[in-house]
């Protein structure tokens, strides 16, 4: 099955610590191979866990969720996607940090849904984007 849904870093972060309980719930309804992470995603939370190296559980719950969740590499599809709408984001006057630029093409490319709260995305005209913590 293809993937639906990409997790956006604070999406996936919100299901590891468990502090939204409606993202866990609405996860629950949807199967896993359905969902997925950007590799970008996957560093930032291992980054998360390096720069925390006291915190064990931290570092087990992030490890448990890696084991269950798809972690989408970068390709060449993705890699057009970046330029094209870096591009367009240049010449509309709207920038946008470049992990996160990174993401939302994975998610284009991938034809997902990105799933975040963060309103950045909401620029990208051409991705949908679904808020799993209202």
């Amino acid at each position: 099955m293809a993937v639906r849904y990409l997790l956006d870093t604070n999406t996936a972060s919100y299901i590891i610590k468990g502090n939204k309980p409606g993202v866990r719930e609405r996860l629950v309804k949807v199967p896993m191979s359905e969902v997925a992470i950007s590799a970008v995603t996957e560093a930032a939370l291992r980054f998360g866990v390096a720069r925390r190296p006291d915190a064990a559980r931290l570092k087990i719950a992030v490890e448990e969720f890696l084991l269950r969740v798809e972690s989408l590499p970068w390709d060449s599809a993705s890699a057009r996607q970046y330029a094209d709408l870096r591009a367009t984001l240049e010449r509309v006057g709207t920038p946008m940090g470049n992990l996160d630029m990174t993401i939302a093409a994975q998610a284009l490319a991938a034809g997902a849904a990105l799933v975040t709260n963060d309103r950045v995305f909401r620029q990208v005209k051409q991705l949908r984007v679904e808020d799993w913590s209202r």
